[in-house]
């Protein structure tokens, strides 16, 4: 059980596209390295740089677009290197208007598990759960603030679901999915009342606004 494997997701609230489930694994003994390489410094009061305070963990959400895709491409050049493993299983809209968020979570987190990893320690974010066949798992409440394997996940799992959802804006181009990513914005509100909904929208998070019969 010498690997760990942390698990997060992203874009549960946003009206259009899917929710994506990230899972980031390495070796136990890579946390420090991650730790110290990948995240930022907090500076202690008094402290002359930044560089002098001590390393911690950033929600993904709380990083910049461009900290978290500087970060990702570490994280890629590390994957090619065989230090790390990650990958992100996308659950559609129809799947979360057919199922419900909270399953299509479940169902994300079982596709992105394989078998080879039921002897590993599973570190998931918030109230997430593997499925029960998984024996070494752990929810941490604001995981993706406290465990480094979770907040590596988390950054996997946003970056992955924003540079889709930039893909998506080229097929779907009234929305501006590149600029806000499908969340319900001032801008995104005032498109979908001009066009009415995509192919991509969650229609069930939709249902109480006034222009779904547009």
């Amino acid at each position: 059980m010498k690997y760990v494997y942390g698990i997060d997701e992203a874009g549960r609230g946003p009206l259009a596209g899917p929710i994506s489930v990230g899972v980031f694994g390495a070796e136990k003994k890579m946390e420090k390295w991650l730790l110290k390489n990948i995240f930022p410094r907090r500076q202690r009061v008094g402290a002359p740089t930044e560089t002098s305070g001590e390393n911690f963990i950033r929600d993904s959400k709380k990083l910049s677009p461009n900290k978290r895709e500087e970060i990702y491409k570490k994280f890629l050049l590390l994957k090619k290197e065989n230090k790390v493993f990650f990958s992100v299983s996308f659950v559609s809209n129809k799947i979360i208007d057919e199922e419900g968020i909270s399953k299509a979570v479940r169902l994300g987190i079982s596709k992105s598990l394989s078998p080879k990893v039921l002897k590993c320690k599973i570190r998931l974010d918030g109230l997430l759960k593997a499925p029960p066949k998984f024996k070494n798992q752990k929810t941490i409440i604001k995981g993706d603030e406290k465990d480094v394997f979770i907040a590596c996940a988390s950054i996997v799992a946003k970056v992955s679901r924003d540079r889709l959802m930039c893909q998506l804006a080229k097929k779907y181009p009234k929305y501006g999915f590149e600029i806000h990513k499908g969340y319900g914005t001032a801008l995104h509100y005032k498109l979908i009342k001009k066009y009415g909904l995509s192919a991509i929208h969650r229609k069930t998070f939709c249902k109480n606004l006034t222009i779904l019969s547009k």
